[in-house]
């Protein structure tokens, strides 16, 4: 709820320019690329458990200094350790939800969680609107930090603690290499394209907001129905589809089906009518792009692990999503700064046309590749 109102927040409640809101947004980025690496680094080494309630519950303690701070280096390092805290549990969770599913059932539990984290920011942007509308934008970190210790409570005193202790590392053969992640170049390949993905994406909350608000003078509870929207499509169609798209062979295929779903919607955007329900469709766009493709991301991250670095791999796909945190706002705002908002949207088109090619080119090698070696198994 404060991401998706943060850009708006600091434009239009403390009037800081576009490129100030990218800075900020951009420490959340870096926060976020810190903590990722830092959560999967302690995931591998320590009980998942512990890091998961930690992460909440300092995490919401952090946003409390919001209500009381305005100027913009102070807000800007607050971000900074809030998206640090903050990210520290995305690599745990993930893991934590891989542990209680099995192989057969893996991107259906995957599927599953971003239900949760939908219907979650279905709830949250509905609510933040309203909050910013009636009562001001400051009372969204009130919210929001006592939603995160309410969450650490409830991890705390349910989840079980017994099968989320750290698996111990399998020994490699002498003149192996390390099973690092950095030794695996189709994965850092994938994390590239990963970095592509979240900065066109993520201009649903970087730029998309700012946007609705100058050009279509959309008040700030309508914009939030509109990201709620995008949670809510998430939580309606997403287990339906993924349960009948993982039967079907390459599935990673859909990933760039999800890529051009995105063209759709930033073309959408860049047509500039500021009509209702054109926002909708072009929600229906990006929830799609999103549908298609973060469930079988996710997937395709844990079957390229270990036992014994699952949490790395996790959290090198969070930073990348960090990463991506970071080049959004400061590219998609710099951009709209000087060149309007239809050059941006335009771009982003074009950029996304490009990575579903991209991903399409990888994985069908990579289908080829594996289909060559059974071959030659058999």
């Amino acid at each position: 709820m404060v991401i998706a109102f943060m850009s708006l927040y600091l434009t239009k409640e403390l009037h800081f320019t576009m490129a100030q809101a990218g800075l900020v947004m951009g420490a959340y980025g870096l926060g976020s690329i810190i903590g990722s690496y830092a959560g999967g680094w302690i995931t591998d080494r320590k009980n998942v458990h512990v890091v998961l309630v930690g992460s909440l519950a300092l995490s919401g303690l952090l946003l409390i200094p919001l209500l009381f701070i305005t100027q913009f280096y102070a807000i800007a390092f607050i971000i900074f350790v809030y998206s640090l805290v903050a990210d520290s549990f995305r690599p745990a969770n993930s893991v934590a939800v891989a542990r209680f599913s099995t192989d057969a059932t893996r991107t259906r539990s995957f599927s599953l969680m971003r239900l949760a984290i939908n219907l979650g920011f279905g709830i949250g942007p509905a609510l933040g609107g309203i909050t910013a509308v009636t009562i001001g934008f400051k009372w969204i970190f009130l919210i929001d930090a006592c939603s995160s210790m309410l969450a650490a409570l409830i991890i705390w005193r349910y989840l079980p603690k017994d099968e989320l202790n750290p698996i111990e590392k399998e020994k490699t053969e002498p003149g192996i290499k390390n099973s690092s992640v950095f030794y695996d170049r189709s994965f850092l390949f994938f994390l590239a394209l990963i970095v592509v993905y979240g900065t066109c994406f993520f201009q649903l909350f970087a730029s998309v907001p700012i946007y609705f608000s100058r050009a279509f003078h959309y008040s700030e509870d309508v914009i939030g129905y509109l990201l709620a929207l995008n949670g809510l499509i998430v939580v309606i169609l997403e287990m339906p589809i993924i349960y009948n798209l993982e039967k079907r062979k390459n599935v990673y295929r859909f990933i760039s089906f999800g890529c051009l779903s995105m063209v759709l919607a930033y073309l959408i955007l860049w047509l500039g009518q500021p009509w209702l329900w054109l926002s909708v469709v072009y929600t229906l766009f990006i929830t799609i792009a999103e549908i298609l493709a973060m469930p079988f991301m996710m997937n395709y991250v844990f079957s390229k692990a270990s036992a014994g670095n699952q949490g790395q791999y996790m959290a090198m796909y969070s930073v990348a999503y960090g990463v991506a945190h970071i080049a959004a706002p400061a590219l998609g705002l710099k951009l709209a700064d000087n060149f309007g908002f239809d050059a941006l949207y335009l771009a982003a088109a074009a950029v996304s046309l490009v990575l579903a090619l991209a991903f399409l080119l990888m994985f069908s090698y990579g289908f080829k590749k594996r289909k060559e070696e059974k071959e030659m198994i058999s």
